[in-house]
């Protein structure tokens, strides 16, 4: 594994101490890797729903549409 050292003003340094002792983390490097994953999940979600956003529309979902997932949800009796 490639290291990498960040340099943090005293105030985020505190911070991250924080965050460590109180939510259970095992060291700061775990707690800054969890913000970055985050980060990326952030990203692909914003990209997806761009992407969705671009894309054409589809099928109006009508009363049929939903009466028919009703039944498929619904417990047989």
């Amino acid at each position: 594994m490639r290291m990498m050292n960040i340099s943090l003003p005293y105030s985020l340094k505190s911070f991250v101490d924080e965050q460590v002792a109180g939510r259970g983390y095992g060291s700061s490097s775990e707690y800054i890797r969890e913000l970055i994953r985050a980060d990326q999940d952030r990203q692909r979600l914003r990209k997806l729903l761009l992407d969705g956003a671009a894309s054409p529309a589809g099928a109006t979902a009508g009363q049929i549409y939903f009466t028919g997932l009703r039944e498929r949800v619904r417990p047989s009796r």
